[in-house]
């Protein structure tokens, strides 16, 4: 079927309607929710060289690398800061697009035609295949008589190997109202073989004519921005603002990504079908399907995780040969209600209640699974919000988050049980979500900091959220004493890098001096290791 491209005040309506009436509807409602416009066999092919301006305005990504392929994006945005970007409306534009050994393209590997349609915004995701493991890669598209920048990829290890070591970056938190990308900029010059994204790539919220804590004085962003993000065109505009930032391209043009969401790429702390204001769910679902429906179209992902409505299967799981696996999650889209309203909260019957899940029963279940057949070296789950305790007083009893998996110990208690019965020795759980850099030993009771040490917890800080931040926050005292298995906080904003091989695992957090002013020097705040087979952080 051929549905029309929403509009804004479609899908206002849409979002008024009542309980009763969308769960009785078979109309436009359940459109809106659930088929959010797709590609047109009917569609009008546009002449490429009618585009008189640059279409490349977003740069270009790779991500998901496999042994022997990944994804290659770009999208077409002449004019990034217009709804439809500029582009013809409702016509399709075929994008060339080439991969090869060299950066000059004299050593051709692959190349091919991809369509752009403007059901899909303009986007295009291509599955280059036929690949040679563990190599890099150089790519680029071609419309018209206009070329893209030159990006930089590379594939995964065949599955049987032994690499020697495996370094990555990780990320999150990317306010762009809070100040500018310069840590991008620094991830870009990194040595890397891939880059993880663990959430917060977008916020919601408005975004005003000198773009917030930036204080432009050389530009004036349109009122468009001023607002918080509702529908599709809305998400769409917000990917666009985003993606102009030449440190965020740069950081994409170098590293394939493997990206995961965390709440703000939706709403505020949404849980499930339940957002942040307790809304009816009818009504959010329709709005998590234009967020969902955005993400997927601006980020390197392939067909497999296009959403379906308000639905995305986003968790995923990658190996680099037999050192290392990656379990990618999602802990927003299936999770139960944060208790006690949310926030932090003590703990008591209703966070305690072991019927309570952050991954949902399936994702869990394909987690659990992963770990007991893993022949990886280090097993590495990749997920946003902190997994270890974190009480955030001294006393004998202290509140918790209760949007972190301290809201849902059952869940983690599941997870880490899990791991200990496959075997898994050298455990490492990334997350994001707080604006602070974070190193935990994982233990069997956190609340003995005797007991069995399972693994490690790395937590990188923001790359602008919360602004410029503090080397030791008001709290640094506080948190260190109240969690023995805390073994580092900073509150700079920055990014964290890893290297790692069949002995160790070293962790460097970065940070810079400032994100309110650009251009800010990066530092190494610290660097820990934990040892395989001896798992427990100490300073490098």
């Amino acid at each position: 079927m051929d549905f029309h491209t929403t509009t804004p005040a479609e899908m206002r309506r849409a979002a008024r309607l009542g309980r009763r009436r969308f769960l009785t509807a078979t109309g436009a409602a359940a459109a809106l929710a659930f088929t959010t416009n797709l590609p047109s066999a009917h569609a009008a092919t546009a002449d490429p060289r009618s585009l008189g301006e640059d279409p490349f305005t977003l740069g270009v990504a790779s991500g998901d690398p496999r042994p022997d392929s990944v994804v290659l994006w770009t999208r077409l945005a002449p004019r990034p800061y217009e709804p439809g970007s500029g582009m013809p409306p409702g016509a399709k534009v075929e994008v060339h697009w080439e991969i090869a050994q060299d950066e000059t393209f004299k050593r051709p590997v692959a190349r091919g035609t991809e369509t752009a349609h403007a059901a899909y915004h303009h986007a295009v995701h291509v599955d280059a295949r036929g690949l040679k493991p563990a190599r890099g890669y150089f790519y680029r598209f071609h419309v018209g008589r206009w070329t893209s920048q030159v990006g930089r990829t590379r594939t995964a290890p065949a599955l049987h190997a032994q690499p020697a070591a495996l370094r990555f970056g990780f990320v999150s938190c990317q306010a762009y109202h809070d100040g500018y990308f310069t840590a991008f900029d620094h991830l870009s010059r990194e040595d890397l073989d891939v880059v993880l994204h663990l959430g917060d790539y977008l916020y919601e919220y408005a975004v005003t004519a000198n773009g917030g804590a930036r204080g432009y004085t050389d530009r004036t962003l349109p009122a468009l921005f001023d607002t918080e993000t509702e529908t599709l065109d809305d998400y769409r505009l917000r990917y666009s603002l985003y993606k102009s930032d030449r440190d965020l391209q740069a950081a994409h043009a170098a590293h394939p990504w493997i990206v995961t969401w965390d709440d703000h790429e939706t709403e505020n702390n949404y849980a499930g079908a339940i957002d942040e204001d307790n809304d009816p769910p009818e009504e959010f679902l329709i709005r998590r399907a234009a967020a969902y429906r955005a993400y997927w179209e601006n980020m390197p992902l392939r067909t497999p995780q296009l959403p379906t409505g308000p639905d995305m299967r986003l968790y995923r799981r990658f190996d680099y040969g037999r050192l290392a696996r990656f379990d990618v999650l999602d802990t927003r889209q299936y999770r139960s209600d944060q208790a006690y309203g949310d926030g932090w909260q003590y703990p008591g019957p209703e966070s305690l209640d072991p019927a309570r899940t952050m991954t949902g029963a399936t994702q869990e279940k394909w987690l659990l699974d992963g770990l007991a057949s893993s022949r990886a070296r280090w097993n590495i789950i990749a997920q946003q919000v902190v997994f270890s305790q974190r009480r955030n007083s001294t006393a004998a009893r202290s509140k918790l988050s209760m949007d972190a998996w301290d809201g849902y110990p059952a869940a983690r208690e599941r997870i880490l049980t899990g791991a200990r019965h496959a075997g898994v020795d050298n455990l490492v759980v990334l997350s994001g979500d707080v604006h602070v850099h974070y190193a935990f030993d994982l233990k069997a009771d956190f609340d003995d900091p005797a007991s069995r040490t399972l693994g490690v917890e790395l937590v990188t800080s923001s790359i602008t959220s919360g602004q410029d931040g503090a080397e030791r926050p008001a709290n640094h005292d506080t948190l260190l004493a109240a969690n023995p298995h805390l073994r580092f906080y900073d509150g700079r904003r920055g990014y964290a890098t890893c290297h790692l091989d069949r002995h160790r695992i070293r962790a460097d957090f970065k940070t810079v001096s400032a994100v309110t002013t650009p251009g800010a020097p990066l530092t190494t705040a610290a660097s820990l290791v934990s040892e395989a087979g001896k798992p427990g952080l100490k300073t490098a």
